[in-house]
């Protein structure tokens, strides 16, 4: 059973925006399939989805931040106050698993799928009404 599941509550009512939370969804379930199945210590396997999910957050950030930029949305910097620790974060979880300093363990997964719950549910929902607004969907 996946960790974090797409719920209609989570659209932002932005397609694309949608698309790449439910991709960010399905990597945050595919590193939590691999720890189910014993494979928390293997680097090579974790190593790759971890770096695919870094990378594919930081790209899904920068569609989000394009959009703030360009229709001027107020809050811009809090927000990518809050995409950059998010990015840190990941990219801490990965070195040091990389490094032998931490194995994935379900508080990392929870950490995962309670950031971007509430984020999007949250931090995300709070554009909506905004970008809809200068035809955004």
């Amino acid at each position: 059973m996946p960790i974090i599941q797409w719920k209609e509550i989570f659209s932002v009512n932005i397609s694309k925006i949608d698309s790449q939370h439910k991709k960010i969804i399905d990597l945050i379930n595919e590193l939590h399939d691999k720890m189910k199945e014993g494979k928390g210590k293997e680097k090579e396997s974790l190593s790759q989805i971890l770096n695919e999910l870094a990378v594919y957050t930081a790209n899904h950030f920068k569609t989000e931040e394009e959009l703030f930029y360009k229709y001027k949305y107020p809050n811009t910097e809090a927000h990518i106050l809050e995409h950059k620790k998010l990015v840190d974060k990941v990219l801490q979880i990965k070195a040091d698993f990389e490094s032998g300093k931490v194995v994935l363990t379900l508080d990392v997964m929870d950490f995962l799928k309670d950031w971007l719950s509430n984020h999007i549910s949250g931090t995300d929902k709070a554009y909506t009404a905004f970008l809809n607004a200068k035809g955004v969907n």
